[in-house]
């Protein structure tokens, strides 16, 4: 029996609440892959809405509880369920949620003597006796870890500048008044590829823990040494850190380029949502990051990467607006041309629903970075300053529940100081997406 969503059992017990529906980039895995803080579930975004008239401490635990809910955290929301009991013994919505967790966590003794609680307490309406009866069915012999998520997407793109060549043909060195003309290969070269993506999140325990596995791999037409494939594999857990929401994810990656190993990563994010009473709609999170990244076959350009930001979350029933801000530390290896650089990294993303089964998302990302030292003293000694700049837009149609088109189209503007490094690229993409969300 599956759990029916917390806005349905809330409205169905007389709280009245709004339902609302996330519309999130599922499309595409970028290689190489960077995790990020995932958005909000629906179901912890109807915990948000779900919020009777509660004094504030009681408002936050039944807040808490069903965002534990919609994380996998089975066990943590039955102790902020029984705690909501105690303080208010007439919550008719704690009592029920309380019920079906135990009964998924499979204490049928326990689950029955709650289901005959709300039924003696409340006088539930029909729909609310169908739940319990459902459940009753089920014999409540335990349901361990949620159904696990998946998708699959191929796709179809074109590119041109798919290996980033400079929009200057002509490249001066510091220590000389000769101009150079660069080599065809490093001109600006289109092609179209192909590419499959993946991914697949399995829930391990009920304490709010998901095993991560993303694979993208993509392939050109004629200029196969571009070709790339990623795998990435990753644990990712949520809690409750006292008044502080908590997600912390850790992940190992492998990036290959023209059929060879290519790079290596390690990644760690920490994602705190602070106890904060924010005007409604409304979520932010803090964010700390580490990435190091090994090239086997450019050791002098390994490097960790050290993040700390903020995330800016507004929802409603057909919109959703992400901010996202971090400063950021780049440390390499002894001999990297420029040495450290640090910088800062900025985003917008906003996601609408467009009509029925349509759906549309738009995005800017800037990405700003300046080096420590000379890029490479004696030839270049400028000190490398970057500034990339990415919009994309795009539409996503359900043809059926499970299968969706994906049109995207995205345009990159690479300012550098250094000329040799200065590129632009535009790029449109076609995918056909099958998932179980």
């Amino acid at each position: 029996m599956m759990r029916p969503p917390c806005w349905l059992l809330a409205s169905l017990l007389g709280l009245a609440l709004p339902a609302q529906a996330r519309l999130a980039d599922l499309n595409n895995i970028p290689a190489p892959l960077m995790l990020a803080a995932a958005p909000v579930t629906p179901a912890a975004e109807a915990a948000d809405a779900a919020l009777p008239d509660l004094p504030l401490q009681q408002e936050e635990l039944y807040r808490a509880a069903l965002r534990a809910l919609s994380e996998g955290r089975q066990q943590d929301a039955s102790e902020l369920l029984m705690r909501l009991i105690d303080k208010q013994p007439q919550h008719a919505g704690a009592w029920l949620e309380l019920a079906i967790t135990q009964c998924e966590l499979g204490n049928g003794i326990e689950a029955e003597r709650l289901f005959k609680e709300v039924e003696t307490r409340f006088d539930p309406p029909p729909g609310i006796v169908e739940v319990i009866v459902g459940h009753r069915a089920t014999g409540c012999k335990g349901k361990p870890v949620r159904e696990p998520s998946w998708m699959l997407s191929l796709g179809r793109g074109h590119d041109n500048n798919v290996n980033q060549g400079t929009s200057n043909p002509y490249f001066t060195f510091d220590n000389s008044n000769d101009e150079f003309e660069l080599a065809p290969e490093f001109r600006p070269r289109a092609d179209s590829y192909r590419l499959v993506s993946a991914s697949y999140l399995r829930p391990l325990n009920n304490r709010g823990t998901l095993g991560i596995v993303q694979l993208y791999a993509r392939q050109h037409d004629h200029m196969r040494e571009q070709d790339s494939n990623s795998l990435l594999a990753g644990l990712e857990h949520s809690t409750n850190l006292g008044r502080w929401r908590a997600r912390a994810t850790a992940a190992v990656g492998l990036v290959t380029l023209d059929r060879a190993l290519y790079q290596r990563q390690l990644q760690a994010q920490l994602r705190l949502a602070p106890p904060m009473q924010l005007p409604e709609n409304y979520d932010l999170a803090l964010t700390a990051g580490l990435t190091k990244v090994r090239y086997p076959t450019r050791p002098n350009y390994d490097a960790s990467t050290y993040e700390l930001g903020s995330v800016l979350n507004y929802r409603t029933r057909a919109d959703q607006v992400a901010l996202s801000l971090s400063a950021q530390s780049d440390r390499g290896e002894d001999g990297r041309p420029g040495g450290d650089r640090h910088g800062w990294f900025a985003s917008a993303q906003w996601y609408t629903a467009l009509g029925s089964g349509l759906y549309g998302e738009l995005g800017l990302t800037h990405q700003h970075w300046k080096s420590a030292a000379p890029y490479l003293p004696g030839r270049i000694d400028q000190v490398r300053r970057q500034n990339a700049t990415t919009l994309r837009a795009a539409v996503q149609w359900y043809i059926q529940a499970n299968y969706s088109l994906h049109l995207e189209v995205r345009d990159t503007r690479n300012r550098e100081n250094i000329s040799l490094f200065q590129y632009n690229s535009r790029a449109v993409q076609l995918n056909l997406r099958w998932d179980n969300f």
